[in-house]
């Protein structure tokens, strides 16, 4: 047993099980076989697997998610999309590129934003949010901004839209199918707020 749990987990390796009852349940400690290693790169999750049984901190973060969305003229909707999408809200998730925290935050990228810890839920959903606004006003078209949050603006203007990669393609049709989920079944108010 230890020699299965030294072998095939690093520090900060984030794993899940699913128990019978079909809550996911989310480590960085494995004790057992069962659990599988959790990758932040994989794909955003499906709608149909969104509820706070799947995803235990579904609404932990609403209330900095209303305040970024105050401060950065955004819907709080479109804002939990992405950090959903991006670190299935987990504020510890790191890539294998180096993104860190809820919003996925490159360190370049959390550098410019002003970002001085993107460990920080508070921290990263505004730099996050900050980022999701400067491409709303670069783009001006909901589908390039969240495109260019993916692969980054530079690959929008080099392809003149949503770049050919599958993963990009993906992300964005996810994300905005989890935006009109949210808007639909899941609303944001300020009562939510601290």
């Amino acid at each position: 047993m230890l020699l299965w749990l030294i072998t095939t987990g690093l520090a900060g390796d984030i794993w899940q099980m699913e128990l019978d009852d079909g809550t996911l349940v989310f480590t960085d400690s494995p004790t057992h076989s069962g659990y599988k290693p959790f990758h932040v790169d994989g794909p955003p999750p499906e709608r149909a697997r969104v509820s706070s049984r799947s995803f235990p901190l579904l609404d932990t973060w609403d209330y900095l998610i209303l305040q970024a969305a105050e401060r950065y003229y955004l819907e709080p909707e479109l804002i939990k999309s992405v950090v959903l999408a991006e670190s299935g809200m987990n504020p510890r998730a790191l890539s294998s590129a180096g993104a860190m925290g809820l919003m996925q935050l490159m360190p370049g990228t959390a550098s410019d934003l002003g970002v001085t810890d993107p460990w920080d839920p508070e921290q990263n959903i505004d730099g996050g949010s900050r980022y999701i606004r400067e491409q709303l006003d670069n783009f001006g078209d909901l589908r390039r901004a969240i495109a260019a949050y993916h692969a980054g603006p530079g690959n929008v203007r080099r392809y003149g839209g949503i770049p050919p990669f599958e993963a990009t393609r993906t992300y964005v049709a996810r994300v905005l199918d989890l935006y009109e989920m949210f808007r639909a079944e899941r609303p944001l108010y300020k009562s939510e707020s601290r």
